[in-house]
């Protein structure tokens, strides 16, 4: 249980660093950030996907209800916070999203697929809610095209609170993230965008962004 415990105020620890840095740098993508989610909501999220979420990701529905992309003018970058420009879902997009994977693509049951890109429905990220598994509450990423698997892969895939606490260091610092064998993965900088965060590859820009090289 202090596990439990130590992981969740380990998690928003994390996000408290990076939604103060978006309010302070990156307005337009902290606007978008939903209220909290209630117990209530969790609950029946978990029940509608008989699926109990690992105590960090409830704890981060408890802070945000993901991101209101239907509210952004340019959804896949102002909207696309997280690393590798993906959005956090509300979790009845959490839902969808999950009968979808577990149904039509008849993909394992427990991994829960939690961001994705904005705006479409081709990849994103999930955290394991498989309880036996030695990735449980572990990032790892998913595809339309390709199987789920643990991200950094090979590996178990990244702790949630470890790959949030990267996410706050890298936008404090203004550089690219930095797996967990601390490669750097240069497709992975921060960048400002219309007054909101987006992700970049800076050796291959594709927006026209201000790509952080160095803190704010």
């Amino acid at each position: 249980m202090s596990t439990d415990v130590d992981g969740a105020e380990r998690l928003a620890a994390a996000w408290g660093r990076i939604e103060a840095w978006l309010w302070a740098h990156a307005p337009a993508s902290a606007a978008l950030l939903r209220a909290p989610a209630s117990e209530a909501e969790i609950t029946a999220a978990e029940a509608a996907m008989e699926v109990q979420f690992p105590a960090t990701l409830a704890a981060w529905y408890r802070i945000h209800d993901g991101v209101d992309e239907d509210q952004s003018s340019d959804a896949p970058h102002v909207a696309g916070i997280l690393p590798s420009r993906k959005t956090m879902l509300p979790l009845e997009g959490v839902v969808s999203e999950y009968r979808t994977h577990t149904g039509n693509w008849a993909r394992e049951a427990g991994i829960v697929p939690f961001a994705r890109t904005p705006g479409d429905v081709w990849s994103g990220c999930y955290v394991d809610a498989r309880k036996d598994a030695p990735s449980f509450g572990n990032l790892g990423s998913w595809a339309v095209d390709q199987a789920d698997e643990p991200y950094p892969w090979p590996s178990n895939g990244w702790p949630l609170p470890d790959w949030l606490t990267e996410m706050a260091i890298a936008l404090e610092q203004g550089r690219p993230l930095r797996r967990p064998d601390g490669a750097e993965d240069a497709g992975d900088q921060p960048a400002l965008y219309q007054g909101g965060l987006t992700w970049v590859d800076a050796r291959n820009l594709d927006i026209d962004a201000v790509v952080l090289d160095g803190p704010q």
